[in-house]
């Protein structure tokens, strides 16, 4: 049996050849959603998980509307992105010709871009401060809206990274839902770049089980495998389904 290492490089090597080609965009972008499907198909099976416990991602943060409309074409219904303003330039137009579209914001939300979060998004992953709770909670309530809602856990304590950390998140959980009355739905991190993903999965499911929480989005394109293996429920798939990233020039 080939290990799933090799097989993703030769599923690559394949979608790189496909792209240099005269294969249309279309056809490369199902077949990169496809080869990721069954790689979560084939995790979820090797954990002894059902395949449709595991909600992909698509993330589409940089990508502009004509990139992203072959994976809405593709069936793909659930994006992410990381920033409202990008979001809003972009989105309302895709989702009028794709109404069942979810949406989900998985960059850091600014308390002042509550109101348009709240209004454009079906999910926020990134709850992960009193005053950012306190906007979102606000919002939901004079705009008639239900979110879900996950708490961003910093499980590496990094210093240059959103999430409230580990030690702080039963507390946390418990302020958002008894103050602001948030029904948090579960867990958000992202593991320091270099560092074995494992140990910070294990830590996040640990923290859900013991505050009730049945929601981890956890798992990107290069480790959403093992997220699975610990329970990952929302993996995050950028680069595996749209390829390359466009460099983006901050001004």
């Amino acid at each position: 049996m080939v290990p799933w290492g090799a097989a993703g490089l030769v599923e690559e090597a394949r979608l790189t050849m496909m792209a240099g080609s005269d294969i249309s965009a279309t056809l490369l972008v199902e077949a990169r959603l496809d080869a990721v499907r069954q790689r979560i198909a084939a995790a979820a099976r090797g954990a002894g998980r059902d395949p449709a416990s595991v909600t992909l991602v698509a993330v589409s943060k940089t990508f502009a509307a004509d990139a992203i409309e072959p994976v809405l074409a593709s069936g793909q219904t659930v994006f992410g992105e990381n920033r409202v303003q990008e979001a809003r330039a972009k989105w309302p137009g895709l989702r009028e010709r794709y109404p069942d579209t979810e949406l989900h914001l998985i960059g850091p939300l600014q308390s002042n871009k509550a109101r348009e979060a709240v209004a454009l998004f079906d999910a926020i992953h990134t709850v992960d401060r009193p005053k950012i709770a306190e906007a979102i909670a606000e919002e939901c309530a004079r705009q008639g809206r239900r979110l879900q809602l996950l708490v961003e856990v910093n499980t590496g304590a990094e210093p240059q990274k959103a999430g409230v950390l580990p030690e702080a998140a039963d507390e946390f959980i418990g302020l958002c839902r008894s103050r602001y009355g948030l029904a948090i739905a579960g867990l958000m991190a992202i593991p320091p770049a270099g560092e074995v993903a494992a140990p910070h999965f294990a830590l996040l499911d640990k923290i859900a089980r013991r505050n009730g929480l049945p929601v981890l989005s956890m798992g990107m394109s290069a480790d959403f495998e093992t997220a699975i293996a610990f329970g990952a429920t929302h993996v995050r798939v950028g680069s595996a389904i749209f390829g390359t990233r466009p460099v983006t020039v901050q001004a």
